[in-house]
C-alpha cells in the first residue's frame, strides 16, 4: 500500500469537495446579485455593430403582388405579342397557381414613358411617383421561393414561409432598440379593409421575447386597443396598480429568472407611456392643411394616405420600423372586381399621390438620408393572361420567378435600376437576387450584420436570413 500516493488522493478530494461547495456557493451568490440588480431595459438604443445609412425603416407592401409588367417592367415585345400563345418552354415543367392548359401571353394594358434623368420607365397609372424616378432605385430582378399568399408574405418579412419565426421589424427592433421609449419600436399600420393574407405573424416576435412585436395601431378609435383605462379607473389608479403588479412581477424574475417576466413588466409600462404619447402621435389634425392636401390625407378615417403621413410622424418621433399593409393588389382578371383594366388603376390612384407625398415630406425634413423607405409586393405576376374559367377579363397569375421592387433614401444608389427580366418579362435575364439577399442588404443599412443577428433556439442559430444564411448583402445598390 502507497501511503503516500493514498494520502493524496485523499488531499485532492477534500479540496475538490471544498472548493466546489464555495464555488457553487458564489455561483448562487451572483445569480442573486443579477436578481436584485435593476432589469435593463430591452428596447434602450443599441449602437449598431456596423457603420449604419439607416437608423428607421418603412416598409411599403402592397399585399396580393402587384403586377410588375403593368407598373415598371416595360416590355415592348410582350406588347408586341399581346395574346399569342405563349413559348411552349416557358410553360415546361412550370408550376401555376390557377393557369390550366396553354395561356396566351398578356401585353401591358397602360402607356409607359421614361422619367427623370435616370430614364426609369414608369408607367401612365403612377403620375406622382414618376416625378421622384431619379430618387429610386429599382430592383426589378426579385425572386422568391414561393408562390402563395401566406407563405410568400411570411418568407419575404421573416424569411421562412411557416408560421412561428420573428418578423423583419421585430429583429431590427432587437438588434438595435429604439429611441422613443414611450412609443413602440415597431409599428403596423393596416389599410385596403383587411389584414394582409399572412395574418399577424407577419408582425410576430417567434421565439424572440414578446417585447419585440409589432403593435398595429389604427386611425379611427382608440389607436392601441386595450391600451386606456377600463371605467372607473383613472391614470392615478392605473398606476398605483401597475406599480404593485411590477412588485409581484419581480419577485417572480427573481425566483424564476424567466425573461418573459422581464418582458412583461416593460410591456405594461409601455402600455402605461402609450396612453399619452400614441393619441398625441395619432392626431393627424395637427398638420398643416397644406401637409394633408399634400397626401390626401383626412383626419378620422381610415386610408392609405393617413397611413402614409402617420408613418412620416412616427419615425419622426423616433419609431424604429413602419410596415404598411395595403390590402387589394391581387388581380387575377375572374370578375368585374379584379379585372387589370379596373382594379389597378384603383388601387394606383389610392397609393400613388401619397407615396410621392411621404417621399417629398421626407426629403423637405431632412429626413430621407436617415429614413429608408422600400415598396413591394410578396411576388411577381405571370406575362400570361390567366383566364380562370374562360373568363374574358384580364389577369395575371401568381409568379415567383421575377418581381420588381424599389427603395429610396438612407444608403442606397438613388436612380439607377438593377437587373433585369427577358424580353417577355417572364424570366430573370441579369442580376438575380433573392429575398434572403433583400433581407441581408436591408440589415446592413441598418448597421446590422446578418449572420451574426441571431437568436438561439431549439438547438439552432435562427436568423432573419435563416439557419444556413445562404445569399449575400447586394452592394451594388449601396451609396
Amino acid at each position: 500500500m502507497n501511503i503516500r500516493n493514498d494520502w493524496l488522493q485523499f488531499q485532492t478530494r477534500r479540496h475538490f469537495l471544498r472548493n466546489s461547495a464555495v464555488g457553487i456557493g458564489s455561483l448562487a451568490f451572483a445569480d442573486l446579485l443579477r436578481a436584485d440588480a435593476p432589469p435593463t431595459n430591452p428596447l434602450a438604443v443599441k449602437a449598431p455593430p456596423l457603420p449604419a445609412k439607416a437608423k428607421h425603416i418603412i416598409y411599403l407592401h402592397m399585399s396580393g403582388a402587384p403586377p410588375q409588367q403593368e407598373l415598371f417592367d416595360f416590355k415592348p415585345k410582350l406588347k408586341e405579342l399581346h395574346m399569342k400563345p405563349c413559348p411552349d418552354d416557358f410553360l415546361k415543367n412550370a408550376r401555376f397557381a390557377f393557369i390550366k392548359g396553354h395561356p396566351n401571353l398578356l401585353g401591358p394594358s397602360f402607356k409607359f414613358a421614361q422619367h427623370g434623368k435616370s430614364g426609369a420607365w414608369i408607367s401612365e397609372l403612377l403620375p406622382e411617383l414618376s416625378k421622384h424616378a431619379d430618387e429610386l432605385c429599382f430592383v426589378k430582378s426579385m425572386w422568391t421561393e414561393q408562390f402563395n399568399h401566406a407563405p410568400a408574405e411570411l418568407f419575404l418579412f421573416s424569411g421562412n414561409a411557416r408560421n412561428g419565426c420573428p418578423s423583419m421589424g421585430s429583429w431590427i427592433l432587437y438588434g438595435l432598440g429604439t429611441e422613443n421609449q414611450n412609443l413602440p419600436g415597431f409599428v403596423v399600420l393596416i389599410s385596403g379593409g383587411t389584414d394582409p393574407t399572412g395574418g399577424k405573424a407577419l408582425w410576430s416576435t417567434g421565439p424572440l421575447p414578446s417585447v419585440y412585436q409589432g403593435v398595429q395601431c389604427r386611425t379611427i378609435g382608440d389607436p392601441v386597443l386595450y391600451a386606456n383605462n377600463p371605467p372607473g379607473m383613472d391614470r392615478e389608479d392605473r398606476r398605483r396598480s401597475l406599480d404593485a403588479l411590477k412588485t409581484l412581477n419581480e419577485l417572480e424574475l427573481k425566483e424564476f429568472g424567466d425573461p418573459e417576466t422581464r418582458t412583461r413588466i416593460e410591456q405594461y409600462e409601455l402600455a402605461f407611456r402609450m396612453q399619452m404619447s400614441v393619441p398625441e402621435v395619432m392626431e393627424l389634425k395637427k398638420e398643416t392643411k397644406e401637409t394633408l392636401t399634400l397626401y390626401g390625407a383626412e383626419p378620422g378615417k381610415a386610408s392609405f394616405a393617413n397611413n402614409c403621413l402617420l408613418a412620416r410622424r412616427l419615425v419622426e418621433k423616433g419609431v424604429r420600423f413602419v410596415q404598411l399593409f395595403d390590402w387589394g393588389w391581387d388581380i387575377h382578371g375572374t370578375n368585374s372586381g379584379d379585372d387589370v383594366a379596373t382594379a389597378l388603376p384603383k388601387k394606383c390612384q389610392q397609393t400613388d399621390k401619397s407615396i410621392a407625398a411621404l417621399l417629398t415630406d421626407l426629403k423637405r425634413r431632412g429626413m430621407l438620408d436617415s429614413t429608408l423607405v422600400v415598396w413591394g409586393g410578396e411576388f411577381g405576376r405571370t406575362s400570361m393572361n390567366e383566364a380562370r374559367g374562360g373568363s374574358k377579363l384580364l389577369g395575371r397569375d401568381h409568379h415567383p420567378h421575377a418581381f420588381t421592387i424599389w427603395m429610396a433614401g438612407a444608403g442606397v444608389k438613388p436612380g439607377i435600376t438593377f437587373g433585369a427580366t427577358d424580353e417577355l418579362g417572364y424570366n430573370i435575364a441579369d442580376g438575380k437576387m433573392s429575398v434572403h439577399d433583400l433581407q441581408a442588404t436591408i440589415l446592413h443599412l441598418m448597421g446590422l450584420d446578418a449572420w451574426k443577428l441571431r437568436y438561439s433556439y431549439q438547438g439552432l442559430q435562427q436568423r432573419l436570413i435563416g439557419p444556413e444564411g445562404a445569399c449575400s448583402v447586394r452592394k451594388e445598390l449601396l451609396s
